[in-house]
């Protein structure tokens, strides 16, 4: 009986000391993968949008100060994709539809940055936003083509690209949201449109509710 009663306990604290394990290690049970544990760790962190040139579909060139005092919604991309990319543009277009048109263009911008700046130049931009009725304003798509500033802003916001032999890339997506001064605050799902439009348009809610 005792020598039982020292098994189960025996197990229990196996059991107890695995779980602290996994709570420490996974931010308090909330990141059970590194996917969730990298994500949390940007929020937490919030980098700043690193200095790079953009040059968009209509061939103009600014930093990321053009979008200064707005809030920057942003997807990472290469237009000759055929997996993901096209839906996490169709998704960021319902985004876009969803939130309120007041602060549209406002308060708040979309940004699609291409992390393949050789092929995706800006006429192949000017088609691309088409298919997803982006207005090359309000929701602008560039590339980055300087490879090291490019790299810098995949470095800071955790963007994973790995290309592979026949000219494609294997890579993460998500939406990422840069507040006014131009630091990343948010990265969220980009199959949960329903989701990622209450989290920005609730931020704009309570700002406009602050400075009416």
């Amino acid at each position: 009986m005792i020598k039982n009663w020292h098994t189960t306990f025996a197990c229990l604290l196996v059991i107890l000391f695995g779980c602290s394990l996994i709570f420490f290690g996974t931010d308090g049970f909330q990141a059970f993968t590194a996917e969730t544990a990298r994500v949390n760790k940007l929020i937490d962190d919030k980098p700043k949008f690193p200095d790079v040139t953009f040059e968009d579909s209509k061939g103009r060139n600014y930093s990321i100060s053009e979008f200064k005092g707005k809030y920057v919604f942003i997807t990472f991309l290469y237009t000759s994709c055929t997996t993901v990319c096209p839906q996490l543009e169709m998704n960021m277009s319902r985004v876009y539809d969803k939130i309120p048109s007041k602060y549209i263009g406002k308060d708040i911008v979309f940004l699609s940055i291409s992390f393949d700046p050789e092929r995706d130049d800006p006429a192949t931009l000017e088609k691309y936003r088409s298919y997803f009725n982006s207005d090359g304003e309000t929701w602008r798509m560039a590339r980055i083509k300087n490879k090291a500033e490019l790299d810098s802003l995949l470095k800071a916001f955790g963007v994973i690209v790995i290309p592979d032999e026949n000219g494609n890339f294997a890579h993460n997506s998500a939406f990422y949201l840069v507040d006014k001064k131009g630091s990343l605050i948010n990265v969220m799902d980009y199959k949960n449109i329903d989701e990622a439009d209450h989290t920005v348009t609730s931020i704009l809610d309570k700002e406009a509710g602050e400075y009416e």
